[in-house]
Protein backbone atom coordinates (compact mmCIF):
# COMPACT_ATOMS: atom_id res chain seq x y z
CA UNK A 1 0.00 0.00 0.00
CA UNK A 2 2.12 3.08 -1.33
CA UNK A 3 -0.32 5.72 -0.97
CA UNK A 4 -1.40 7.03 2.29
CA UNK A 5 -4.81 6.43 3.32
CA UNK A 6 -6.76 8.10 6.34
CA UNK A 7 -10.60 7.67 6.90
CA UNK A 8 -13.17 6.63 9.79
CA UNK A 9 -14.08 3.74 11.40
CA UNK A 10 -16.74 2.74 13.51
CA UNK A 11 -16.47 0.26 16.17
CA UNK A 12 -19.25 -1.15 16.95
CA UNK A 13 -20.65 -4.55 19.34
CA UNK A 14 -22.58 -5.35 22.28
CA UNK A 15 -21.15 -3.89 25.61
CA UNK A 16 -18.37 -5.31 27.22
CA UNK A 17 -16.67 -6.91 24.45
CA UNK A 18 -13.65 -4.55 24.70
CA UNK A 19 -14.56 -2.30 22.04
CA UNK A 20 -12.90 0.82 24.44
CA UNK A 21 -9.73 -1.22 25.51
CA UNK A 22 -9.17 -2.06 21.17
CA UNK A 23 -9.49 1.74 20.65
CA UNK A 24 -7.24 2.66 23.20
CA UNK A 25 -4.56 -0.21 21.99
CA UNK A 26 -5.00 0.95 18.60
CA UNK A 27 -4.45 4.96 19.40
CA UNK A 28 -1.33 4.00 21.54
CA UNK A 29 -2.75 5.40 25.08
CA UNK A 30 -5.64 5.77 26.58
CA UNK A 31 -8.79 8.14 25.22
CA UNK A 32 -11.77 6.10 25.81
CA UNK A 33 -12.60 4.48 29.54
CA UNK A 34 -12.71 1.13 30.68
CA UNK A 35 -14.30 -0.95 32.89
CA UNK A 36 -15.57 -4.44 33.26
CA UNK A 37 -19.15 -3.29 32.94
CA UNK A 38 -22.07 -3.01 29.93
CA UNK A 39 -22.31 0.99 29.05
CA UNK A 40 -19.09 2.34 30.53
CA UNK A 41 -18.96 3.98 26.91
CA UNK A 42 -22.06 6.50 26.48
CA UNK A 43 -20.47 8.65 24.26
CA UNK A 44 -19.39 8.54 20.73
CA UNK A 45 -15.59 9.50 21.11
CA UNK A 46 -13.26 9.52 18.70
CA UNK A 47 -9.62 7.64 18.73
CA UNK A 48 -6.90 8.99 16.27
CA UNK A 49 -4.65 6.59 15.18
CA UNK A 50 -1.63 7.63 13.21
CA UNK A 51 0.63 5.38 10.96
CA UNK A 52 3.29 5.56 8.59
CA UNK A 53 1.22 4.05 6.29
CA UNK A 54 -1.93 6.10 7.23
CA UNK A 55 -4.34 6.96 9.71
CA UNK A 56 -7.50 5.50 10.82
CA UNK A 57 -9.94 7.80 12.86
CA UNK A 58 -11.70 4.99 15.12
CA UNK A 59 -15.08 5.84 16.13
CA UNK A 60 -15.82 4.38 19.65
CA UNK A 61 -19.34 3.88 20.26
CA UNK A 62 -21.74 2.83 23.37
CA UNK A 63 -22.77 -1.01 23.08
CA UNK A 64 -25.68 -1.72 20.81
CA UNK A 65 -28.10 -3.71 23.07
CA UNK A 66 -31.42 -4.57 23.59
CA UNK A 67 -33.67 -3.02 26.10
CA UNK A 68 -33.98 -5.01 29.42
CA UNK A 69 -33.55 -5.11 33.08
CA UNK A 70 -34.46 -2.18 35.18
CA UNK A 71 -33.65 1.06 32.52
CA UNK A 72 -35.33 -0.58 29.71
CA UNK A 73 -36.99 2.30 27.41
CA UNK A 74 -35.56 4.30 29.63
CA UNK A 75 -34.30 7.67 27.61
CA UNK A 76 -30.91 6.81 28.86
CA UNK A 77 -31.17 3.43 26.47
CA UNK A 78 -32.33 4.94 23.46
CA UNK A 79 -29.70 7.92 23.64
CA UNK A 80 -27.12 5.24 24.07
CA UNK A 81 -28.50 3.43 20.72
CA UNK A 82 -29.14 6.46 18.86
CA UNK A 83 -25.34 7.47 19.54
CA UNK A 84 -24.55 3.50 18.60
CA UNK A 85 -26.35 3.72 15.60
CA UNK A 86 -25.55 7.74 14.58
CA UNK A 87 -21.74 6.93 14.72
CA UNK A 88 -22.48 4.82 11.24
CA UNK A 89 -23.54 7.89 9.42
CA UNK A 90 -20.49 9.12 7.70
CA UNK A 91 -17.78 6.47 8.20
CA UNK A 92 -16.03 4.33 5.37
CA UNK A 93 -15.75 1.36 7.26
CA UNK A 94 -16.95 -0.74 10.39
CA UNK A 95 -14.62 -2.78 12.90
CA UNK A 96 -16.97 -5.50 14.68
CA UNK A 97 -16.20 -6.68 17.95
CA UNK A 98 -17.12 -9.87 19.39
CA UNK A 99 -15.37 -11.93 22.33
CA UNK A 100 -13.82 -15.26 21.29
CA UNK A 101 -15.97 -18.25 21.86
CA UNK A 102 -19.28 -16.10 22.40
CA UNK A 103 -21.94 -15.30 19.59
CA UNK A 104 -25.14 -13.79 21.09
CA UNK A 105 -28.41 -12.26 19.75
CA UNK A 106 -26.68 -8.83 20.19
CA UNK A 107 -23.53 -9.59 18.25
CA UNK A 108 -26.12 -10.27 15.33
CA UNK A 109 -27.79 -6.60 16.01
CA UNK A 110 -24.33 -5.10 15.90
CA UNK A 111 -23.56 -6.78 12.59
CA UNK A 112 -27.43 -6.07 11.07
CA UNK A 113 -26.39 -2.22 12.02
CA UNK A 114 -23.44 -2.10 9.75
CA UNK A 115 -25.42 -4.24 7.17
CA UNK A 116 -27.34 -1.57 6.68
CA UNK A 117 -25.42 1.28 7.00
CA UNK A 118 -23.52 -0.44 3.62
CA UNK A 119 -19.88 -0.41 5.51
CA UNK A 120 -17.59 -2.46 4.24
CA UNK A 121 -16.80 -4.89 7.59
CA UNK A 122 -13.72 -5.99 9.47
CA UNK A 123 -14.53 -8.75 12.31
CA UNK A 124 -12.09 -8.50 15.58
CA UNK A 125 -12.82 -11.34 17.53
CA UNK A 126 -11.35 -9.95 20.96
CA UNK A 127 -10.31 -11.86 24.10
CA UNK A 128 -8.66 -14.89 22.45
CA UNK A 129 -6.28 -14.72 25.37
CA UNK A 130 -8.69 -15.86 27.66
CA UNK A 131 -10.60 -18.84 25.52
CA UNK A 132 -8.80 -21.74 27.78
CA UNK A 133 -9.61 -24.22 24.91
CA UNK A 134 -8.16 -23.03 21.68
CA UNK A 135 -9.67 -25.71 19.76
CA UNK A 136 -13.09 -24.36 20.15
CA UNK A 137 -12.16 -21.30 17.64
CA UNK A 138 -12.05 -23.07 14.80
CA UNK A 139 -15.72 -24.56 14.59
CA UNK A 140 -16.41 -20.81 16.41
CA UNK A 141 -14.61 -18.97 13.54
CA UNK A 142 -17.18 -21.57 11.09
CA UNK A 143 -20.57 -20.59 13.08
CA UNK A 144 -19.28 -16.56 13.08
CA UNK A 145 -18.74 -16.38 9.27
CA UNK A 146 -21.71 -18.60 8.45
CA UNK A 147 -23.99 -15.82 10.52
CA UNK A 148 -22.05 -13.16 8.98
CA UNK A 149 -23.11 -14.84 5.56
CA UNK A 150 -20.39 -13.27 3.38
CA UNK A 151 -20.42 -9.98 4.57
CA UNK A 152 -16.73 -9.58 6.27
CA UNK A 153 -13.96 -8.19 4.08
CA UNK A 154 -11.49 -9.91 7.25
CA UNK A 155 -11.05 -11.78 10.11
CA UNK A 156 -8.95 -11.65 12.96
CA UNK A 157 -7.94 -12.67 16.57
CA UNK A 158 -6.45 -10.49 18.56
CA UNK A 159 -6.27 -9.84 22.56
CA UNK A 160 -6.80 -6.19 22.72
CA UNK A 161 -5.48 -6.16 26.48
CA UNK A 162 -2.34 -7.66 25.28
CA UNK A 163 -1.79 -6.23 21.82
CA UNK A 164 -1.74 -9.16 19.86
CA UNK A 165 -3.11 -9.24 16.44
CA UNK A 166 -3.32 -5.81 16.01
CA UNK A 167 -0.83 -5.25 13.17
CA UNK A 168 -2.54 -7.36 10.45
CA UNK A 169 -5.77 -5.58 11.92
CA UNK A 170 -4.02 -2.41 11.14
CA UNK A 171 -3.73 -3.07 7.57
CA UNK A 172 -6.71 -4.56 6.57
CA UNK A 173 -8.58 -1.63 8.33
CA UNK A 174 -6.15 0.89 6.44
CA UNK A 175 -7.04 -0.90 2.77
CA UNK A 176 -10.43 -0.06 3.36
CA UNK A 177 -10.14 3.68 3.44
CA UNK A 178 -9.58 6.06 0.93
CA UNK A 179 -6.34 7.40 -0.07
CA UNK A 180 -6.12 11.33 1.76
CA UNK A 181 -3.68 13.15 3.53
CA UNK A 182 -4.03 12.97 7.44
CA UNK A 183 -7.08 14.19 8.64
CA UNK A 184 -5.75 15.23 12.41
CA UNK A 185 -1.90 16.55 13.03
CA UNK A 186 0.14 13.04 14.35
CA UNK A 187 -0.17 14.05 17.93
CA UNK A 188 -3.76 14.57 17.93
CA UNK A 189 -5.73 11.59 19.24
CA UNK A 190 -9.42 12.20 20.10
CA UNK A 191 -11.25 14.81 19.36
CA UNK A 192 -12.65 15.64 22.81
CA UNK A 193 -11.27 18.11 25.20
CA UNK A 194 -9.98 18.00 28.36
CA UNK A 195 -12.92 19.28 30.51
CA UNK A 196 -14.96 16.11 29.09
CA UNK A 197 -11.94 13.49 29.56
CA UNK A 198 -12.02 14.71 33.12
CA UNK A 199 -15.41 13.53 33.37
CA UNK A 200 -15.17 10.43 31.79
CA UNK A 201 -12.15 9.56 34.22
CA UNK A 202 -14.22 10.14 37.31
CA UNK A 203 -17.01 8.06 35.80
CA UNK A 204 -14.37 5.76 35.09
CA UNK A 205 -13.82 5.22 38.73
CA UNK A 206 -17.66 5.58 39.67
CA UNK A 207 -17.89 2.00 37.34
CA UNK A 208 -15.52 0.20 38.68
CA UNK A 209 -15.70 0.84 42.58
CA UNK A 210 -19.73 0.38 42.73
CA UNK A 211 -22.27 -2.50 42.56
CA UNK A 212 -23.58 -3.81 39.50
CA UNK A 213 -26.44 -1.31 39.10
CA UNK A 214 -25.53 1.89 40.68
CA UNK A 215 -23.33 3.19 38.10
CA UNK A 216 -26.10 3.14 35.65
CA UNK A 217 -28.32 5.67 37.33
CA UNK A 218 -25.21 7.83 37.73
CA UNK A 219 -23.91 10.63 35.61
CA UNK A 220 -20.56 13.34 36.04
CA UNK A 221 -20.58 17.18 35.26
CA UNK A 222 -17.45 18.84 35.33
CA UNK A 223 -18.92 22.62 36.85
CA UNK A 224 -14.91 24.09 36.55
CA UNK A 225 -12.13 23.49 35.09
CA UNK A 226 -9.08 26.12 35.50
CA UNK A 227 -5.46 26.20 34.45
CA UNK A 228 -4.02 27.99 37.68
CA UNK A 229 -0.71 27.93 36.16
CA UNK A 230 -0.09 24.78 35.56
CA UNK A 231 -2.28 23.67 38.37
CA UNK A 232 -5.67 22.23 37.03
CA UNK A 233 -8.35 23.44 39.36
CA UNK A 234 -11.18 20.89 37.97
CA UNK A 235 -14.55 20.94 40.19
CA UNK A 236 -16.86 17.83 39.27
CA UNK A 237 -20.52 16.90 40.44
CA UNK A 238 -21.31 13.28 40.09
CA UNK A 239 -24.93 13.38 40.00
CA UNK A 240 -27.55 10.12 41.41
CA UNK A 241 -31.22 9.78 41.48
CA UNK A 242 -31.84 8.93 45.44
CA UNK A 243 -30.68 10.16 48.62
CA UNK A 244 -29.55 6.11 49.50
CA UNK A 245 -27.02 6.03 46.29
CA UNK A 246 -25.92 9.41 48.05
CA UNK A 247 -24.83 7.98 50.76
CA UNK A 248 -23.16 4.50 48.73
CA UNK A 249 -21.11 7.13 46.63
CA UNK A 250 -19.78 8.78 49.54
CA UNK A 251 -19.27 6.36 51.78
CA UNK A 252 -18.49 5.76 55.37
CA UNK A 253 -16.85 8.97 56.64
CA UNK A 254 -16.49 10.16 52.80
CA UNK A 255 -14.23 6.79 52.44
CA UNK A 256 -15.40 5.70 49.02
CA UNK A 257 -16.09 9.56 47.28
CA UNK A 258 -12.31 9.89 48.68
CA UNK A 259 -10.25 7.14 47.01
CA UNK A 260 -12.47 7.94 43.44
CA UNK A 261 -11.33 11.26 43.75
CA UNK A 262 -7.96 10.27 44.21
CA UNK A 263 -7.52 7.84 41.55
CA UNK A 264 -9.29 9.91 39.10
CA UNK A 265 -6.61 13.05 39.79
CA UNK A 266 -3.91 10.35 38.87
CA UNK A 267 -5.73 9.03 35.94
CA UNK A 268 -6.03 13.13 34.77
CA UNK A 269 -2.18 13.82 36.24
CA UNK A 270 -0.91 10.96 33.65
CA UNK A 271 -3.44 11.88 30.54
CA UNK A 272 -3.13 15.28 30.82
CA UNK A 273 0.57 15.84 31.96
CA UNK A 274 -0.24 18.51 34.85
CA UNK A 275 -0.75 18.62 38.40
CA UNK A 276 -4.73 18.50 38.92
CA UNK A 277 -6.47 19.56 42.22
CA UNK A 278 -9.72 17.59 41.79
CA UNK A 279 -12.79 18.63 43.95
CA UNK A 280 -15.86 16.24 44.22
CA UNK A 281 -19.57 16.85 44.74
CA UNK A 282 -22.67 13.94 45.18
CA UNK A 283 -26.12 15.53 44.35
CA UNK A 284 -29.36 14.31 43.97
CA UNK A 285 -31.41 14.39 40.94
CA UNK A 286 -34.56 12.15 40.66
CA UNK A 287 -34.97 10.07 37.56
CA UNK A 288 -32.28 12.20 35.51
CA UNK A 289 -31.49 8.73 33.24
CA UNK A 290 -35.22 8.69 32.18
CA UNK A 291 -35.25 13.16 31.48
CA UNK A 292 -33.57 13.64 27.78
CA UNK A 293 -33.57 17.33 29.16
CA UNK A 294 -31.51 16.35 31.57
CA UNK A 295 -29.32 13.98 29.30
CA UNK A 296 -28.67 17.13 27.21
CA UNK A 297 -27.72 18.91 29.99
CA UNK A 298 -25.35 16.48 30.79
CA UNK A 299 -23.67 16.41 27.57
CA UNK A 300 -25.30 13.00 26.14
CA UNK A 301 -25.90 13.57 22.48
Amino acid sequence: MSEHRAGHVAVVGRPNVGKSTLVNALVGTKVSIVSNRPQTTRHRLLGIATFPEGQIVLVDTPGLHREQGRFAGSAMNRVLNRTARGALEGVDAGLLVIEAGRWEEEDALALAALRAAGLPVVLAINKVDRLKDKSALLPFLARVTEAAAGDLTAVHLVSALKQDGLQALVRDLLALLPASPPLYEEDEITDRSQRFMAGELVREQLMRQLGAELPYAIAVEIESFVDDDGLLRIGAIIWVERDSQKAIVIGKGGARLREIGSKARLQMERMFDARVFLQTWVRVRAGWSDDEAALRAFGYE
